[in-house]
């Protein structure tokens, strides 16, 4: 073992960092990438640099393992900036404040509005169909309605 240890190639690190890139396709869920690709870095720098000693070499895999892995953390986690669209992709949200007419009568507090092409359950003053409704707020997967003078 000790043998083989004093003598790694850069190929060696190469294998390790692909080996770990494979698994890591196979769904490690990130936890490889930075291993394999800091495997693979050490594969480049004794290429670069072949009389490094195997002590060297493992030194600087954990140094790369451990930089790789906090760097894409820090710009994973970092501050994200505020959206100038909030709204976006919350359906029932961009629903608040608006207009619609009612299409299944609200009785007992329970009916439905029709918005674009699908319907949607409300809750609200008992109306008619045809009655205008504003949306204020929602609940779920139901609208708050109050009828518009």
């Amino acid at each position: 073992m000790w043998q083989y240890l004093q003598h790694l190639s850069f190929w060696d690190w190469l294998a390790l960092g692909t080996l770990l890139l494979i698994l890591e396709v196979f769904g490690a869920g990130g936890y490889l990438l930075w291993v394999g690709v800091a495997a693979a870095g050490v594969g480049v720098i004794t290429f670069v640099i072949p009389s490094l000693p195997w002590t060297l070499h493992f030194l600087l895999f954990g140094l790369l393992s451990v930089f790789t892995a906090v760097f894409w953390w820090r710009r994973q986690h970092g501050v994200a900036s505020p959206s100038d669209q909030p709204g976006l992709n919350m359906r029932r949200q961009e629903l608040i404040g608006r207009t619609f007419v009612v299409q299944e009568a609200i009785v007992g507090g329970r009916g439905k509005i029709k918005v674009g092409d699908g319907f949607w359950i409300v809750k609200g003053a008992d109306l008619p169909v045809g009655a205008r409704v504003i949306v204020t707020e929602q609940e779920g997967a139901v609208l708050l309605v109050q009828p518009v003078d």
